[in-house]
């Protein structure tokens, strides 16, 4: 799988986590040159607190296009510092 924005390769793995029909990456797979942290943070009843980054490529930021469960719940313990795309990045085989 890979996570491609503006022309980038944000992340590619074979091995990532399907939870809710999203991907999530693992850490190693990350190119976190395109990944800033954000100070936004949401929560899921059953995963936990969820961080995000924005996605930077060629100057134009994509707010809040990430995100990851830092400390989930135990139910979701696997996506531990997975990261999952969304917002128009294109996550594909």
């Amino acid at each position: 799988m890979r996570a491609i924005w503006n022309g980038a390769v944000i992340a590619a793995s074979d091995d990532t986590e399907v939870v809710e029909g999203n991907h999530y990456f693992p850490p190693e797979s990350l190119n976190r040159e395109f990944l800033q942290l954000s100070d936004t943070q949401t929560v899921c009843g059953w995963k936990g607190t969820a961080s995000y980054y924005t996605v930077v490529v060629n100057g134009k930021q994509n707010p809040d296009a990430a995100w990851f469960y830092p400390e989930p719940k135990q139910a979701a313990e696997q996506i531990t510092d997975y990261v999952a795309f969304w917002r128009g990045v294109d996550v594909i085989e």
